[in-house]
């Protein structure tokens, strides 16, 4: 079904960069990075997937049906992406806030190019219909390319102000104290309107000062996703799965003492571990729907690993899955994933929905793709830009957990510390 061609390639990091700004020419672009961030879970230092050969675009009614179908009856790579909202067509959940980006739900395509690069070699996956190609796509590729150096004039505005912030923290904090949830993760949105970006220069800005292991940067014609993630909401290897959540931040510092004081502070928080544990909890009984009995591990519970712009407290949960069971319901399961929600789920989207004043759309979604052998990587769609170039309304947006440990003046100040980077970027 496919042609592969395999090339060796002298700077990969100067090649990555070609690859994304060749890839601006077509309507479909998913294009993944790793930063070469070392992680025991990976396949590829970077993946792009450009021009659907087929495709699904749908509302969240019914959609991982008809993902399902769609998957089982391609056999092939799939690339795409997951939206918050898709929690209306697993639970009894409804979402009536502003929306200003417009996408689809749910979005996948298969790609008519693939390109692998793992070190210093490159595999090119062509579908017959267009492996003529090959050679002179390696070609163009390669031309050199300039990027420019833009200042924006953007007018960025906070969709909730901060005394409206901790007031619904405050209420949030109350359904807590009367145990109808224990963590939630509260978001707020920035956004301006009017606004005229070059969504690869700001991707590629943003992944150059953040350097993430789950960057993505995807198109879909006029919607466009900017993400330097750190987090993966989950992986299938064979029969293993692997999630992966984060729960717990802590600033990072240009002086070392320092920064090695904040990375201990945090590993040491109280607050930090608690709210993280109980997303373990909560990710091991997600598995648990699809494990095979007696599979379901904590791999590594509470590890900091440093990033860029902050220290962050990750949890690895692995379990195993029956070889027959369906990619799209080990998904469907799980989704959305407990960092992004809280605990009690079902709950905790509720009272988010309440309290929220925007539509989370992509945000808190996940980013990935299938592979032709039912194995799949997602990230979590966080750290990220969302723009709708059409309507150009530009979107970014950020949260954090409230516990019962919550101190509403220090969450927001956490929001503020995820949001630098998109901040950095578009000013």
């Amino acid at each position: 079904m496919r042609t592969i061609l395999t090339k060796k390639i002298d700077n990969p990091e100067i090649f990555k960069n070609q690859l994304s700004y060749w890839a601006q020419q077509f309507r479909e672009v998913v294009f993944l990075d790793s930063n070469d961030y070392h992680q025991k879970y990976s396949s590829y230092d970077c993946i792009l997937a450009v021009d659907a050969f087929t495709s699904i675009k749908t509302d969240y009614f019914n959609a991982f049906e008809d993902l399902k179908q769609y998957q089982q009856q391609t056999k092939d790579w799939l690339f795409g992406y997951l939206s918050y909202d898709l929690k209306n067509d697993i639970e009894d959940l409804y979402s009536t806030n502003f929306d200003g980006l417009d996408f689809p739900d749910l979005f996948f395509f298969q790609p008519k190019k693939l390109f692998f690069l793992k070190g210093n070699e490159l595999e090119m996956h062509y579908l017959y219909l267009c492996d003529d190609e090959l050679e002179s796509d390696f070609l163009a590729i390669n031309t050199n390319y300039q990027l420019s150096i833009i200042n924006y004039q953007l007018e960025i505005k906070q969709r909730i102000s901060k005394e409206s912030y901790i007031k619904k923290v405050n209420t949030m904090l109350e359904h807590i104290h009367r145990g109808d949830i224990y963590e939630a993760n509260f978001c707020m949105e920035f956004y301006a309107e009017n606004a005229s970006v070059s969504p690869i220069e700001v991707y590629m800005k943003l992944n150059k000062i953040s350097k993430p292991p789950f960057a993505a940067f995807l198109k879909n014609n006029d919607h466009y996703l900017l993400c330097a993630s750190p987090e993966r909401y989950l992986r299938k290897e064979g029969n293993k799965i692997i999630s992966q959540p984060i729960k717990g931040t802590a600033k990072r510092f240009s002086d070392t003492v320092l920064d090695e004081n904040s990375k201990n502070e945090l590993e040491q928080n109280p607050k930090e571990r608690s709210e993280n544990i109980m997303i373990v909890d909560l990710v091991r009984n997600d598995l648990s729907h699809n494990a095979t009995k007696g599979t379901v591990e904590v791999e590594e519970l509470c590890k900091i690993y440093s990033f860029e712009q902050v220290h962050q407290m990750i949890s690895t949960v692995v379990s195993n899955v029956e070889s027959t069971t369906s990619p799209i319901e080990i998904l469907q399961t799980t989704f959305p994933m407990g960092s992004m929600t809280g605990a009690p789920k079902i709950s905790a989207m509720k009272i988010i929905e309440e309290l929220e004043e925007t539509k989370r759309a992509l945000y808190s979604g996940a980013v990935g793709y299938f592979t032709p052998t039912n194995d799949f990587d997602f990230n979590v769609v966080i750290r990220s830009i969302l723009y709708n170039a059409q309507n150009k309304y530009l979107s970014f947006s950020v949260g954090s957990a409230i516990t019962s440990l919550s101190e509403t003046e220090l969450e927001y100040e956490e929001c503020l510390l995820k949001a630098k980077a998109m901040f950095e970027v578009l000013q």
